[in-house]
């Protein structure tokens, strides 16, 4: 145990460099391990290719020999090009890398002048940053953006953090939480010029290579792909592992039985989409639930003055973008895990043992479930057709909400004679 406690405490693993190392060298790992089979980064790339054409960017292609279709905004072809142009294997290779440095500095930034929640968010989000960079994911940026967006209307430069959130939203809309900090801004006037500056420029900029009427007409597809796409990600495998996902599937499981739900997830079974309990849960009585529960802690006006406390509306958001979205994927617990480190290091009290054993929890369950070390028939018969990885970010983020509405941030201040 001695041992242990000294390897915890050692110098190196709160080094700069090796922090820095570890997130890049997974980048690295992410794509060497993916160099034969990378289908996300192959409709990320003709992103860029089908904008160059002028081709439907929403629409099933066999161009580059992938499944499934592009989700993402007309935008993204902007940020795809530099790495669509090169060699396969090095554009996924740099593509990767650059996910993980991004958020790494995204993550640096939050984290000035508290170098413990630092430490602590690399080596905690480690595995769950590997299970994104696996599949290529976008989502990484995202929790960067989110991020970034808070942190430069922290520094009073709302100008930075329009920027971020705009680039966020035309990506994917997840950016758009972002606008949560517009209240923490001092500088409200210039945060809604420089936001429809920002829309307006980045909308334009894909139109260098492509022309106007082309654009429109993708994010007119667009709207329509977001909108088929959730009704698609109600029972499916990979998405909405969400707190709509458990709660539609465990109460599928119930009405259909759980073989059956088993064949839906693994075996390619078609769902009975007429299922009564499908028919009857309304999605939307959740949503206004989590968002009055937001709206509880966030308008505690007195709190804003307490840094603390803004970064925990930082954390609740991040939660709350992926616990109640449909097009949630395990790759996309990224940005919640985030979100739980700043909950477990950012208070000033001290944490009990409870809150301790639902970190723990957390990490198990949401983090180490998809992997091989978890065990597998936990994972395919309970975890993944019950969008149980959702379950203890659910728990983490009624805490947070409970403290946000209750707790005072202001830092205490040590006594001096």
């Amino acid at each position: 145990m001695k041992s242990i406690k000294q390897l915890i405490q050692s110098p190196w693993l709160k080094d700069n460099r090796v922090l820095f190392a570890l997130w890049t060298t997974l980048g690295i790992v992410g794509a060497l391990a993916k160099l034969k089979h990378h289908n996300n980064y192959d409709i990320f790339r003709y992103v860029f290719y089908n904008t160059w054409n002028s081709t439907s960017l929403y629409q099933p292609s066999t161009d580059g020999g992938y499944w499934d279709t592009n989700h993402y905004g007309p935008f993204f072809a902007t940020i795809i090009a530099p790495f669509a142009v090169l060699p396969t294997w090095l554009g996924l290779l740099l593509w990767d890398v650059c996910l993980a440095a991004f958020l790494y500095w995204a993550v640096s930034m939050m984290c000035k002048g508290m170098p413990r929640l630092k430490t602590f968010t690399i080596w905690f989000c480690a595995h769950e940053l590997l299970t994104a960079l696996f599949m290529q994911q976008f989502n990484i940026a995202i929790a960067a953006i989110i991020i970034l967006s808070y942190y430069f209307v922290e520094k009073e430069r709302e100008e930075y953090a329009t920027f971020f959130i705009v680039i966020g939203t035309l990506v994917k809309l997840y950016g758009i939480v972002g606008l949560a900090f517009f209240f923490f801004s001092r500088h409200k006037t210039k945060f809604i010029t420089t936001i429809l500056l920002w829309t307006a420029v980045l909308i334009a900029v894909p139109m260098i290579f492509s022309s106007p009427e082309y654009q429109w007409q993708q994010y007119a597809e667009w709207a329509r792909s977001v909108s088929g796409k959730n009704e698609e990600n109600i029972l499916s495998a990979a998405q909405n592992i969400s707190i709509m996902g458990m709660i539609t599937k465990i109460g599928y499981g119930l009405t259909e039985g759980h073989s059956h739900i088993l064949s839906v997830m693994h075996n390619g079974a078609q769902p009975n989409m007429n299922n009564w309990w499908v028919q009857s849960f309304n999605m939307l009585w959740v949503i206004a639930g989590g968002c009055t529960i937001v709206a509880l802690g966030y308008f505690r006006i007195t709190q804003w003055k307490n840094k603390l406390f803004r970064i925990n509306i930082l954390a609740t958001m991040m939660m709350f973008v992926v616990l109640f979205s449909t097009g949630s994927e395990s790759s996309g617990y990224i940005t919640p895990f985030i979100g739980c480190c700043i909950w477990y290091c950012c208070v000033p009290w001290q944490r009990g043992k409870w809150d301790t054993a639902l970190l723990i929890t957390t990490f198990i369950i949401s983090s180490m479930s998809p992997s091989d070390l978890f065990p597998a028939i936990i994972r395919r018969d309970y975890i993944q057709p019950y969008a149980l990885k959702a379950l203890p970010i659910t728990l983490v983020w009624l805490r947070l909400s409970y403290e946000l509405m209750t707790k005072d941030y202001t830092e205490k201040q040590e006594v001096t004679n």
